[in-house]
């Protein structure tokens, strides 16, 4: 198949995966309204099914357009290529995951409605777009498609004033970041002339330079996308709205939404602005440090499973950002690497928090992990796993993942920053094995056989893999990394260019 993105007709083919989502979202609204009105079924039966059916269809598309002979690329407005194929399997895969831990969280909240499934699929829809962009302004409508969808989402249960909170936060802050993205969308634009990140890039590597008007539209964008990944300071919205969204959607905030993000930053700092390194290195590298020191310190302050793993989040957006700072192919695969590995560890986690949540109150206290891992030995077992690699302990995937962004970044002549990540991982170590030693260090309650805490077959199943998978990658990365390797190469970075280190 050949895709000729110059001819306004063939961005039909270009767009099936997101396509395909939004048409399966409207008909699940759809059918939900007519199931109503012939006889009140719980829409959850089919809902679920129907989600995970519609992302396999995306999946399918997403294959078959990553495989198309591509013409015109340079000037569209959508980036058709490896790194969007990559980035649209992460979120793909997440939604699915969401779709599939998601019916239990809602039969015990009585949330089971169509428009929480719709709405999934709207966000992964907005989430593909956003990290597939190739001009600004279309990456700020994408962003914008995900935002809406998510901030429904983080408010779905209306009477609970946690969720409430953090979905009023969310929505306000979201919007000022907006507005911030949005005037720099117009500085870069009336700097270059251009939104489109390919021309900016040419733009700049004709020597142009980077005009005070540039320096501050690139700050702005930093700043909006900065908002969207959980660097510090731009994180203030994300541990409430975490801690009080539906814990299926804070896994689907937590990794798809930050997928996303980051594929936008890596295309628009290492794309477009790839030839003015010098202006965004700094900022990056001081956000990078923040972030991962910033969320470790404030995690270990943390009362609650599901407020940890938020700070921990943040964290991880920090080792993320060294990454992206390295700048080079070798950056950029470590990134993707540890996207995939990163997106298994957290929907894993949080989903034993939220098969461990007491009734409908959803209490995460560290205290209720006590004795999980004897009570209840398979999902004790994976949680343990995930927490020890998300600290990035060996012989898990996450601390290969950790010492390939480490190489990148002491590659890139940023050995400062791989200190910091030491640092920060080893920082975590203090709060992840907290809870495993009460998990199998400390007695359950008296009384307390977490009889509550089980989740159905196919969620069972689906978390055990998770776990299984990141024990396997430490073992056999190749594959992974070989994938990783093919879409970094297929974009363009700021390696060759010279330009000051931050300090």
């Amino acid at each position: 198949m050949t895709i000729d993105l110059t001819n306004p007709a063939h961005y039909g083919w270009a767009l099936l995966p997101e396509i395909l989502l939004t048409l399966g979202a409207s008909a699940i609204l759809l059918g939900d309204v007519l199931q109503k009105g012939s006889r009140p079924e719980p829409s959850g039966r089919w809902v679920a099914p129907a989600t995970l059916a519609t992302v396999i269809a995306a999946l399918v598309a997403t294959a078959a357009v990553g495989g198309a002979t591509v013409r015109g690329a340079t000037t569209a407005w959508i980036a058709l290529d490896p790194l969007r194929a990559f980035l649209n399997a992460v979120i793909l895969l997440t939604t699915a995951l969401a779709a599939v831990v998601a019916p239990p969280y809602l039969e015990r909240t009585g949330l089971v409605r169509a428009e929480f499934y719709a709405l999934l699929l709207f966000a992964a829809a907005g989430a593909m777009l956003l990290a597939a962009a190739q001009d600004l302004l279309f990456l700020f409508l994408a962003l914008e498609l995900m935002s809406v969808s998510v901030y429904v989402l983080t408010g779905f249960r209306r009477r609970d004033p946690r969720a409430v909170e953090g979905a009023l936060k969310y929505f306000l802050l979201g919007a000022f970041s907006s507005a911030f993205l949005l005037y720099g969308v117009a500085l870069v634009f009336g700097a270059t002339g251009t939104t489109h990140l390919t021309a900016i890039r040419q733009h700049l590597a004709a020597g142009a330079g980077a005009s005070p008007m540039l320096g501050l539209g690139l700050a702005l964008l930093l700043v909006g996308l900065g908002f969207k990944v959980t660097a510090m300071p731009f994180h203030v919205w994300a541990p409430d709205a975490y801690d009080g969204a539906p814990t299926p959607v804070t896994g689907f905030m937590a990794t798809a939404v930050k997928a996303a993000a980051f594929g936008a930053l890596v295309r628009v700092v290492l794309g477009a602005f790839g030839p003015v390194r010098a202006a965004w290195e700094p900022i990056l590298w001081w956000l990078s440090a923040l972030t991962m020191l910033g969320g470790n310190l404030v995690a270990l302050g943390q009362g609650s499973v599901k407020r940890m793993l938020a700070y921990s989040s943040i964290a991880h957006a920090g080792y993320l950002l060294t990454a992206v700072v390295a700048g080079t192919p070798a950056g950029v695969a470590a990134f993707l690497f540890y996207i995939v590995v990163y997106t298994i560890m957290t929907v894993v986690a949080f989903a034993i928090v939220m098969a461990n949540a007491f009734g409908t109150d959803e209490r995460h206290a560290l205290e209720n992990f006590a004795g999980f891992g004897w009570r209840r030995p398979l999902l004790g077992g994976i949680f343990a796993v995930a927490l020890l690699s998300l600290a990035g302990f060996p012989l898990t995937a996450g601390f290969l993942g950790k010492l390939y962004i480490l190489r990148a970044a002491v590659d890139a002549g940023h050995t400062a920053l791989a200190v910091l990540l030491v640092l920060g991982s080893l920082i975590s170590y203090f709060y992840y094995l907290r809870v495993v030693i009460l998990m199998y260090m400390r007695p359950a309650p008296e009384g307390q056989t977490y009889a509550h805490a089980r989740l159905p077959g196919p969620a069972t199943a689906t978390v055990a893999l998770g776990g299984a998978l990141l024990l396997v990658l430490f073992f056999a990365p190749l594959p992974l990394v070989r994938a990783a390797d093919r879409s970094a190469a297929a974009l363009p970075t700021a390696a060759s260019t010279v330009a000051g280190r931050a300090p």
